[in-house]
């Protein structure tokens, strides 16, 4: 028997676009007969709706839609075996699907079996669960077909195995967090090992709203091993086989792109995350206020390097607390980027608003309240552009400021796009560090300049003003924060771990008073298992009191 070629689809899709991504599948499916002669190419997860496709899954002309397109897809009578991903309505249910069409024929279907309900994932909302397993012949060999949750759960492969299935093959949409792909590859492994056979599993590539999934589709043998890895983070087709040897599969050692480590892995998963909420959503380009800071520098860098130098609009918008260093920081950045960059004073602009609230604060003293007005004057300024111009406002808020609040509604939180939004401050101290080393402008120069990366975290809405006087050191602060955000740990919990009480008590304080803001805040890109968003639902109003 020649080799079984598969061939893995690694799809970037748009949620809701049925017939954008069907036309996706037909041009894939052709290049997997031209390019790689495979016997069979296998696409992601609900891949005629793209993923997560929401309420979409509730419309009335879901069901017309897909049979549309699946008749579209038998119609071609391609030479090669599809499988791919769908919702379907049986004995009025809907079911979260995997099809296999072969001769211009849907000769099976597969329910998928274990419903993830946690994290970032609601499939119980719209999908019942199918019950049993779904065993086809590809080119002789008994195969078998799960679908992203199933490969986390022994029962499915055991059904497999008791059909007589001999060849897995593993349909996902699977988000990235980091580490994510080693977890993937463990559990892949498990299933393969109890199973007794090879599992091919496909994953979804790009962004989708804050989820972004990052592909590294696998083929691994009957033993455990990964003998083919894709690419990360890159849309393409892939091509790995499996050999039958004395009446076995047998599965060689291939191609084995590397796991991108921590660093680079974060960067990419942002700047995709980044690139295709801008270009999905169509908007022209971006705009943000470019600080002087490294939070504003790094988004900086990452929407150049999403979206190119042509695309992006960088602003300094300077009060008379805005130091002379941040202004030629900002400055030389945005030379560096190669970015428009223009410089607009929100002094006449905040004096208006004073001279207008002269009587409402009559006998009252300075307090934050002015420096709040300094970030909404900003967010005024670069929502006008943003309206004038057709671009995104990008806002810069990292993951400690989200969790305790140290942000302006209606200030630096007015946006669309907070790509910063689960990346906590010494991340984002690294990742600008990690993009000075990778890549240098074509000058030879570091695009973020040193000197934003050296010096005090600092909002400048008021004299020598430093962010660690309102708040813990961000090394000890942010692992207050994964503890109680990430975790759930309880505040005493915490404290058991050697934390200074105050500095608890103060940040878990923070946190839960300030989810009123984060409500309104713009969404941002996932790369933690636990993000502000779809992740941590907590109520606004709440008599909960923090202790054990």
């Amino acid at each position: 028997m020649s080799p079984l070629i598969i061939a893995l689809a690694q799809l970037n899709t748009l949620v809701g676009d049925i017939p954008g991504n069907t036309q996706k599948v037909i041009a894939f499916a052709q290049r997997a007969i031209a390019e790689l002669r495979a016997d069979v190419v296998i696409f992601p997860e609900l891949t005629l709706t793209g993923y997560p496709p929401e309420d979409l899954l509730l419309r009335p002309s879901l069901e017309l839609r897909i049979e549309h397109a699946l008749g579209e897809l038998q119609a071609l009578n391609l030479p090669i075996t599809l499988v791919v991903g769908y919702p379907k309505r049986l004995s009025g249910q809907l079911f979260n699907v995997a099809g296999v069409i072969q001769s211009g024929k849907l000769v099976a279907e597969y329910a998928k079996q274990c419903l993830p309900n946690y994290q970032v994932f609601d499939e119980k909302r719209y999908f019942a669960a199918g019950a049993q397993a779904c065993v086809f012949d590809l080119k002789g060999i008994p195969t078998a077909l799960s679908i992203c949750e199933d490969i986390w759960h022994p029962e499915p492969m055991a059904q497999a195995k008791a059909a007589g299935a001999q060849l897995m093959l593993n349909l996902n949409a699977s988000p990235y967090h980091q580490g994510k792909q080693i977890e993937r590859e463990a559990m892949v492994a498990a299933r393969a090992r109890e199973g007794a056979m090879p599992v091919a599993y496909v994953n979804l590539v790009g962004g989708q709203d804050e989820l972004v999934f990052d592909g590294g589709s696998i083929l691994v043998d009957a033993e455990g091993q990964t003998q083919y890895r894709a690419a990360a983070f890159a849309e393409g087709l892939f091509s790995a086989h499996i050999d039958l040897i004395g009446g076995r599969l047998q599965v060689p050692p291939q191609t084995l792109m590397p796991i991108p480590a921590h660093h680079p892995a974060v960067y990419e998963a942002l700047v995709v995350g980044m690139r295709d909420y801008v270009n999905k959503n169509r908007f022209k380009g971006v705009v943000l206020g470019l600080s002087g800071g490294i939070d504003s520098a790094l988004t900086l860098a990452m929407a150049v390097d999403a979206l190119g130098a042509d695309r992006v609009e960088a602003v300094m918008m300077p009060f008379r607390y805005t130091s002379v260093l941040s202004k030629d920081d900002a400055a030389e950045q945005a030379r560096r980027m190669g970015v428009r960059y223009s410089s607009i004073s929100i002094e006449p602009m905040y004096e208006a608003f004073m001279g207008a609230l002269t009587a409402q604060f009559a006998g009252t003293k300075r307090d934050t309240t002015e420096e709040n007005l300094q970030a909404r004057c900003r967010g005024v300024v670069l929502m006008a552009i943003s309206n004038k111009k057709g671009l995104l406002v990008l806002t810069t808020g990292n993951k400690s400021e989200m969790a305790v609040g140290y942000s302006t509604l209606y200030g630096d939180m007015a946006g669309g796009f907070d790509a910063l939004k689960d990346v906590p401050k010494t991340l984002v101290f690294a990742l600008a560090t990690y993009r000075n080393t990778v890549r240098r402008n074509s000058l030879g120069e570091e695009v973020i300049p040193a000197t934003v990366i050296t010096r005090p975290p600092s909002a400048e809405l008021a004299p020598d003003q430093k962010d660690e006087d309102s708040l813990p050191p961000y090394d000890i602060l942010d692992q207050i924060l994964a503890l109680y955000v990430e975790q759930d740990l309880s505040a005493e919990a915490i404290i058991a771990q050697g934390f200074a009480r105050d500095q608890v008590e103060r940040a878990v304080r923070l946190v839960d008073v300030n989810e009123y803001k984060r409500r309104q805040a713009p969404i941002g890109i996932r790369i933690s298992q636990r993000g502000f968003g779809r992740d941590r639902r907590y109520p606004i109003t709440s008599g909960w009191k923090m202790g054990d």
